[in-house]
Parts: C-alpha cells; structure tokens; sequence
C-alpha cells in the first residue's frame, strides 16, 4: 500500500468511524447490531478496507467486537466495563468540577444548553433523546476543562455509556430520575458552589453505576 493510499484512507475511515459513533451515542446502534461490510461501506461510500479500518478504530475504543458467524456487531458492555466507565467519568467529571472556575463563559453556557436539551426532550416523552442529551451534558461538563483530547477521549467513553444504558429494560423508568439530577449539578456548577456539585456528581455516578451494574447482573 502507497502513502497516498494510506493518506487517503486515514481521514475517510475517521469519518465512519465518527459517523457509527455518533449513531451509537445516539442510540440508533443498540447493542448487538450488526455492521454489515458491504451495505455499509457503500452507504459511505468508501472502499471495504477504509471501512474496516473504521471499525479497527471503534473496535480498540470498545465499541464495536467481533462474532463467530456474525462479522462486526456493536458491543455489549460487561459489568467489568461498566466499571471501568465509571471510573473514567468520576476522573474527569470531578476533576471538571474543580476546575469549573476557571471555565468560560460560553463553556458554562453550554451546560446551561444541554440540561434545557435534557428537559425539554423529558417534557415530551423522548426518553432516548434524554439519554443522548444527558450525555452530551456531561460531555460539555468535561469540556470546560478546554482539553480538546479529552473531549475527543471522552466521547468514545459516553458512546460506551450508551450502550450500557441497553440493561434497562424500560427506558422511561430509567433515564426518569437523571433530569433533575443534571440540572441540580449545572445550577451548582453556574453559581460557582463547586463542593456541593462535586458532592452531587458524586451521589449521582455512584447510583447510575449501581443501578447499571444491577441491571447489568439481572439480564
């Protein structure tokens, strides 16, 4: 393979790569979806050997794994995993809360964005739309850091989460309680009371780790 075919392929795989982990975020690639090779390649319009090394790029992000017989599905999350995320987001999202004093304006305005998301999609019944958004609201969170590699590393995370949320059954009574709970978090971190939402945040990813985890171990 040439350089410019590598130069070619590089951008174009990022590209399904980003496109797949944005369906996956957004709920449309639920666990245990198959990524058919050929339909999807075409659909990007890209050669089957960009396309595979898109899913190489979502594979050691964990999210997609391969099947006996199956081919590219997208993954489903361990309670191992689930941990793991966890882990990942007490890190950064306490670490964010810190540091949110520093964060500019438009970065807390941003949160103030995506909590409204969050309830206005509550208000109308879009119980996976409030999952996407309550996601990207703590994505936001982390981006007031004003890492743009962490932002980067940090969506490849809440893709994950989003495949955990799959052990809910009804995502109604799941995603429910979480609203309010973000909204409490962005006031805190607004007005500047970085103990209390720090306090917050924490009671809110142990409980979201423990429901998962129950979930997770009753499927």
């Amino acid at each position: 393979m040439s350089l410019s075919d590598v130069e070619e392929i590089v951008p174009s795989a990022e590209r399904v790569a980003a496109s797949l982990r944005d369906e996956i975020l957004s709920g449309a690639l639920p666990p245990g979806t198959p990524l058919r090779e050929t339909a999807l390649s075409a659909e990007f319009a890209v050669s089957r050997n960009t396309f595979r090394e898109g899913l190489r790029l979502l594979g050691a992000e964990g999210l997609i794994e391969a099947q006996l017989y199956k081919g590219a599905v997208v993954a489903d999350m361990s309670e191992a995993r689930i941990r793991d995320i966890y882990l990942v987001r007490r890190t950064l999202e306490l670490r964010a809360i810190e540091e949110s004093g520093a964060a500019s304006t438009a970065a807390l305005d941003a949160l103030e964005n995506a909590v409204r998301l969050t309830e206005r999609a509550a208000a109308e019944a879009d119980w996976r739309l409030v999952g996407t958004a309550s996601l990207r609201f703590h994505g936001a969170l982390v981006a007031t850091l004003g890492s743009p590699m962490l932002d980067t590393f940090f969506h490849g995370v809440t893709a994950q989460q989003r495949l955990a949320f799959a052990a809910a059954s009804d995502e109604a009574e799941f995603q429910e309680p979480w609203t309010p709970r973000d909204r409490e978090i962005c006031d805190l971190v607004r007005a500047g009371f970085r103990a209390a939402a720090g306090a917050a945040m924490r009671r809110y990813l142990d409980d979201s780790e423990q429901m998962l985890v129950r979930l997770t171990r009753g499927r």
